[in-house]
């Protein structure tokens, strides 16, 4: 049975326990300053090992690759290709007009151009190797290669050379072959020459069975998919730079142990109009360097292109991913796990969504825009380097089991705010705004690593719990009063690490008065570049940070808060204000709370 996380999902504080050693330290990385004497504590950090890169390919079968050192060219049979026919003086290849058959296991170097097409039918145990040196293969009636029987295919460019197929404009509905290069068989491209695929009537290149790159420079443009590989689709080297109608890469066969996507090298530039990678099943990035333009038609108000989409889970363990989408960046059905590499998220709709658990353990992940930052059912930062800019929420955790949108806050189109006006009706205590909407279950827990948001609406929003064990994090949220900076259904629970959180006054939200960590909570109104000061009652510096964005609240803990002392927030215009640690922001004592339990802020105090 295949081990993988699918839905529903596990809640996290159920998941594997892995112990992760972290020092509590300040946020210099995040354009603030603070006294770096914290004492080191051990916190337990929740991670679902599978969503590592290694245990997720392990799950799979592995595909298929045919490399150089597998066969020589010493003994190729040399084909020419003339025109509307061609020539050799070599066994295994039968010529019939404009189509060249191969029929035998071996080595054979084409060149020249054909109109016409090139057919693989082989014993079912060959492993064929067709070296384009020079060739140009154009067919006006299907493929120009084809592979119908066969064990392993490879296409390997020559140095040095430069070759081009091209395919018929059209392909009936039951077409069984229907792409420029088609393979019945497992197909791997390498070299070190250049492949020039116009993909005219459907895809550029598609196996039936694995597909593999591992090098050569190739371009493909393509009227749907760009590559296809069936049961698997690896690239570990060369050039890519593909154009599609559809997605630029595919693997779709849903069986459990295939229809992945597997990046460990090579160099790969795509713009589609669908999705950039989409995957049955896995994807998985552990090298190399990929940049994908998922924009589709911008003319198109339901356009839903993805950068990366997959049935399962998303792995990405190294390598360098830039992404461009007009809906998710990042999406799976079921979890991501981010644990290092470069990641570069530009998105219409979600910066990186996951329908049941999303972790980030190491690496650099910058959302530069996005509608909703990260989002999915339980969401676990354990390290790593964290950045995002969201129009609305920057965080969410946010599963099937809850209200969503609507359960978050927000304001609905008459103005209203629409949590509050949801949690009056269910009969939250409280009244007014909010009062306590039900924890439905979904986890946000930040153990470590270092996380900036800048949200439009709510910078950290869970509708359940939100819990912080270490970290640095930095959120700049909303400056209108229908969000927070800070927003749960179940509470949030401050442990350790460094929590900066500015926002407006509407929706406000402070930590639980349980938390471990002490914690400080205060209405400032200040502007965006001011510096805001806190001072101890001896008038010790504690902190020091720059505002990002206008603000009306500063939440602050640290280990360097004593509970129960009281301690000064000035801003840059020399306003101060006093807060006593534990008290919140609307003069009760901690955050959130379910519905039933008498929220204790009162109204205006948002669960």
């Amino acid at each position: 049975m295949r081990r993988r996380l699918i839905l529903p999902a596990i809640p996290l504080a159920l998941a594997g326990v892995v112990l992760a050693g972290c020092t509590a330290t300040g946020v210099t990385a995040l354009g603030q300053s603070v006294d770096d004497t914290a004492a080191t504590q051990t916190t337990t950090a929740v991670v679902d090992t599978d969503l590592a890169s290694s245990a997720v390919l392990a799950a799979n079968d592995a595909a298929t690759v045919v490399t150089d050192d597998e066969w020589s060219d010493a003994a190729a049979v040399d084909i020419d290709l003339e025109d509307t026919t061609a020539s050799t003086t070599g066994e295994g290849v039968a010529i019939d007009g404009a189509t060249v058959t191969i029929t035998a296991a071996g080595v054979y170097r084409l060149s020249g151009e054909l109109d016409g097409s090139v057919e693989v039918a082989a014993a079912d145990d060959a492993q064929v190797v067709l070296i384009l040196d020079g060739a140009t293969i154009s067919s006006s009636a299907g493929p120009a290669i084809t592979v119908v029987t066969a064990d392993d295919v490879v296409i390997s460019l020559a140095a040095g050379s430069t070759n081009t197929v091209s395919d018929a404009s059209s392909y009936a509905d039951d077409a069984a072959a229907n792409a420029a290069i088609y393979a019945d068989a497992d197909l791997t491209v390498s070299g070190t020459g250049a492949l020039d695929v116009a993909g005219n009537g459907n895809d550029g290149i598609a196996s039936t069975d694995d597909l593999a790159v591992i090098g050569g420079t190739i371009t493909v443009d393509a009227v749907d998919d760009a590559l296809r590989g069936k049961d698997a689709l690896v690239v570990s080297g060369g050039t890519l730079d593909l154009t599609a109608g559809g997605d630029a890469m595919k693997s779709d066969d849903d069986t459990a142990t295939r229809g992945y996507v597997w990046l460990s090298g090579g160099d790969i530039t795509a713009a589609s109009g669908d999705d950039g990678i989409a995957a049955a099943t896995d994807v998985v990035v552990t090298g190399g360097s990929a940049t994908f333009s998922a924009t589709g038609d911008s003319s198109d108000a339901d356009a839903s292109a993805k950068g990366v989409t997959a049935g399962v889970v998303i792995a990405i363990d190294g390598g360098a991913l830039e992404i461009d989408a007009t809906d998710d960046a990042l999406h799976s059905d079921g979890s991501i796990g981010i644990g290092g590499g470069t990641v570069t998220l530009a998105a219409g709709d979600d910066g990186v969504h996951a329908e049941a658990a999303l972790t980030i353990a190491d690496g650099v992940v910058t959302i530069t825009s996005s509608y909703e930052g990260l989002e999915a059912t339980d969401i676990l930062i354990s390290g790593g380097t964290v950045d995002v800019m969201a129009s609305d929420d920057g965080l969410n955790g946010s599963g099937s089991a809850s209200a969503d949108e609507t359960s978050t806050g927000g304001t609905s189109a008459d103005g209203t705010d629409a949590e509050g006006t949801a949690g009056a009706q269910a009969g939250a205590p409280g009244g007014g705004m909010g009062g306590g909407m039900a924890d439905t279950g979904e986890t946000i827990v930040v153990s470590g690593g270092t996380l900036t948001v800048d949200a439009g609406g709510d910078g950290i929003d869970s509708n359940g719990s939100v819990s912080i064990t270490g970290g640095d994090i930095l959120v700049s949220g909303p400056t209108t009063a229908g969000n927070g900076a800070l927003d749960s259904n179940g509470g949030i629970n401050v442990s350790g690490g460094t929590l900066v959180a500015l926002g407006s006054a509407g929706m406000a939200e402070s930590p639980d008065a349980s938390s471990a960590q002490a914690w400080l909570a205060a209405s400032v109104t200040g502007s965006a570049g001011d510096t805001i000061e806190i001072t101890d009652a001896a008038g010790a510096v504690v902190a020091t940070f720059t505002a990002e964005k206008d603000f009306e609240t500063v939440v602050f803990s640290s280990a360097e808060l004593v509970s129960g002392s009281s301690y000064t927030i000035t801003g840059s215009g020399g306003t101060s204000v006093t807060a006593t640690t534990g008290e919140a922001l609307a003069g009760g004592m901690g955050g959130g709370s379910a519905p039933g339990a008498g929220a204790p802020g009162g109204p205006g105090q948002r669960p």
